[in-house]
């Protein structure tokens, strides 16, 4: 779509710091004009503007980079509400994955696909890391084009009107030197050779980038991992891996190699600035100053490790040690990011008894320029000339942020709004949510409902 240059006012913003700011992260601006160009990005902002002057498009509420979603599987989406009910494990809970995952099609996972993207535009997210490994047909037979799967989740976001940063998954084994179960058979490519050959077939467009992910070290062979990285490092792309989730996987890790598995990565090549750890909730010193040392971020998707009763990750360890923290939704259980912001700090106020482990600023941080760098869109989560047009405005007048002052408006949205507050999304200058409702896919609950539907029957 042909992009045009537009004006915006935000009745209050979250700017970059200036040097004389207290707070690193960012201040809080009342009256801001953003102007946008035909590229897509912020040509100029300009602040103590009281009124919208003409043909400026009022943001009321507090205007925020947009947010970006670092880690995502938009097929998870139909598993909310079936594995809530009763009891289990993180491996019960796979198993009915594996089940949904066996009856997507390219046509099915696209529809699914747009409406779970256009779900995260409603809730303020501009970009999403997709981690994709339903690469193949059931059983492993390859569709005509080899990368339909992934086409169609590129193309899902064009249509949500996102970005999308897809996140190709190399998913070899079902364990330690253990050939693939039948419904992983379409997760996997043989070896990390076909894979990366499948991969480079994939090419970007202005609203995506292309990625690489290692599944985890159970699902990739150690001799294959340095091909997925060089792959990466070649390209200058993301590379993201599932780190230490379960505690069996590290069990399984030392009793196959005689290490922890971001050791094994770190012996392998695959750490490094370009990478981000997901998850990375069971962690030894050595790892975290592994992570920390080699630059590797750590996405944290709270929602989900406790809806899986994985434990609570070492974020303030893993941050203080110098890895950049990133937030995800990861298998959607909720689509909210600053339900994730809010819970990274919560669930560590549970686990050390101590509150004020990150600002609100920090946390929005997070979920802001910490998610758009480890997805490989440098310059974007600022609200600053230059950077990629993508606006998030969080509702100050509802049940849930009525009351605060303008100067508390960043604390108000990251412990008290949720994703219903998000008020407007623009994306490269384009709004796609106006005051609440999806500009380019005008029924999402019904088309949330019908595409879900259609993976139970």
């Amino acid at each position: 779509m042909q992009l045009t240059a537009q004006t915006y006012w935000a009745e209050h913003a979250w700017l970059p710091a200036g040097p004389a700011d207290g707070e690193p992260a960012g201040r809080v601006e009342s009256g801001v004009l953003v102007e946008t160009g035909a590229d897509g990005r912020i040509a100029a902002v300009t602040g103590g503007v009281a009124t919208p002057p003409p043909g400026a498009v009022p943001l009321r509420g507090l205007t925020v980079p947009g947010l970006a979603n670092a880690h995502s599987h938009a097929f998870h989406r139909a598993l909310r509400g079936t594995v809530q009910a009763g009891s289990g494990t993180f491996w019960t809970w796979r198993d009915v994955m594996y089940q949904v995952a066996s009856r997507l099609t390219p046509d099915s996972y696209f529809t699914l696909a747009r409406a779970v993207y256009a779900e995260m535009a409603l809730a303020g997210i501009t970009c999403v890391g997709e981690f994709h490994y339903v690469h193949h047909a059931p059983g492993g037979t390859r569709y005509a084009d080899p990368n339909a799967m992934g086409e169609a989740l590129i193309e899902a976001a064009a249509e949500a009107g996102i970005r999308i940063t897809l996140l190709d998954t190399a998913y070899l084994s079902a364990g330690f030197g253990e050939p693939p179960t039948r419904p992983q058979l379409r997760f996997s490519d043989g070896t990390a050779d076909a894979w990366a050959e499948r991969a480079a077939a994939l090419t970007g467009r202005p609203h995506a980038r292309i990625g690489a992910a290692v599944h985890s070290v159970r699902a990739v062979p150690a001799p294959q991992l340095a091909t997925v990285a060089r792959w990466a490092a070649d390209r200058a792309a993301p590379l993201h891996v599932h780190l230490s989730e379960q505690t069996a996987e590290n069990d399984a890790c030392r009793a196959a190699h005689g290490r922890t598995p971001t050791r094994l990565l770190a012996d392998h090549g695959v750490l490094g600035p370009r990478t981000t750890a997901v998850h990375a909730t069971h962690l030894t010193d050595e790892d975290i100053a592994l992570l920390g040392g080699s630059g590797t971020g750590v996405c944290m998707c709270p929602t989900t490790e406790r809806d899986l009763a994985d434990g609570i990750g070492p974020a303030p360890r893993v941050a203080a040690a110098g890895s950049p923290l990133s937030l995800g939704s990861d298998s959607h259980a909720v689509i909210d990011l600053l339900e994730e912001a809010r819970a990274m700090e919560l669930n560590e106020r549970l686990n050390a008894r101590t509150r004020g482990h990150w600002t609100a600023a920090r946390l929005l941080t997070a979920a802001t320029a910490g998610g758009h760098a480890a997805l490989g869109w440098d310059g974007a989560g600022r609200i600053a000339a230059g950077a990629p047009a993508d606006l998030t405005t969080v509702a100050l007048d509802s049940v849930r942020t009525a009351g605060p002052p303008p100067r508390l408006a960043v604390e108000t949205a990251v412990f008290a709004a949720t994703a219903a507050d998000v008020r407007h999304t623009v994306v490269a200058g384009r709004q796609v949510v106006r005051d609440g409702h999806h500009l380019l896919v005008l029924d999402v609950a019904r088309e949330l409902s019908a595409s879900i539907a259609a993976l139970h029957d």
